[in-house]
């Protein structure tokens, strides 16, 4: 991080405010409809401050004083000692469910035996006495022998994650591991999916180098017949974008082994659709509108008929 942070009482450039107001909107929203107040959201939002300001703005990689965090977050010193002994380690808690379902979907979305010719997750027999290695019990044991297939099976289907079809095979639903039910797991993906989003706009936007992907398209004035023929074509185009990085990266990680785990990293390639109603024209205030009506009145007059 930069060495030279500019004070906290620094006003922030215009548009950089108006970009952060645009975009905490959407979560600022969710957090209201869960019951999170602006109180209990000041206080994470605080503690958060601390933590970036004590982990990432280290002078020569020092652990900073209570009054160097204290500069930095704009938080009070006293404040910023009593929320370093209550800060947690921070790293991402994963859900059991997660954690084993992103490894399980990896190996079926992107490795033989479990995909078509054209590259699409098949079908599997529930159980291994009828599919052999073609079957939700051998794929689940692939990657985890100690948790019964039939406890994933049931958890990945309140979660929507995978269907039975009529056949009696287990089929993984459109959209990868993206469960539709199970809040701790949406939620999970929630902050894993906008924070490397918005750590990538980050970087980005503090110069850091090399620059990280982090583009979009995005029309206005469309009409819905054709936002809705764009949406069919990114869910088709991006599902495919992700299945080819999956497979890629799965390659890789196999490849790569026990390797030296000093130079490991992790990566995220994601991609999003979204849609609303067009804001409608800002209409100038009345009193405007009378002005400018009665200035080309006058202006008409002083001109004559044409």
């Amino acid at each position: 991080m930069p060495e030279d942070t500019p004070p906290s009482n620094v006003t922030p450039p215009r548009a950089f405010v108006q970009a952060l107001r645009h975009a905490l909107r959407p979560l600022v929203k969710l957090m209201l409809s869960r019951g999170v107040t602006f109180t209990y959201a000041s206080e994470l939002l605080k503690s958060l401050f601390v933590e970036v300001a004590d982990r990432d703005f280290r002078l020569d990689d020092k652990v900073p004083t209570d009054s160097r965090v204290s500069l930095v977050s704009g938080v009070h010193r006293k404040e910023v000692s009593r929320l370093r002994l209550a800060m947690e380690s921070g790293e991402e808690t994963i859900p059991e469910v997660v954690s084993l379902g992103a490894q399980v979907v990896a190996q079926w979305m992107g490795a033989p035996p479990y995909i078509d010719e054209a590259g699409a997750p098949l079908p599997l027999a529930r159980f291994a006495s009828e599919g052999a290695e073609l079957s939700f019990e051998a794929l689940v044991a692939r990657v985890n022998r100690d948790i019964r297939p039939r406890v994933v099976l049931d958890e990945w289907l309140r979660l929507g994650v995978v269907h039975i079809d009529d056949a009696g095979h287990v089929c993984l639903n459109a959209g990868a591991f993206v469960p539709t039910k199970g809040f701790d797991e949406m939620s999970f993906y929630l902050g894993h999916n906008l924070h490397d989003h918005a750590e990538a706009a980050a970087h980005n936007l503090m110069g850091g180098q090399p620059p990280f992907m982090e583009r979009s398209v995005h029309y206005d004035g469309l009409g819905s017949e054709a936002v809705s023929k764009l949406a069919e074509q990114a869910g088709t185009l991006g599902m495919q974008a992700l299945v080819a990085v999956n497979k890629s990266a799965l390659a890789s990680a196999k490849r790569a082994g026990g390797g030296d785990a000093s130079t490991r990293q992790r990566m995220t390639f994601g991609v999003y659709f979204y849609a609303e109603d067009s804001a409608p024209a800002v209409a100038p205030p009345a009193a405007a509108a009378l002005a400018a009506s009665a200035a080309s009145a006058a202006k008409k007059k002083a001109k004559g008929p044409k």
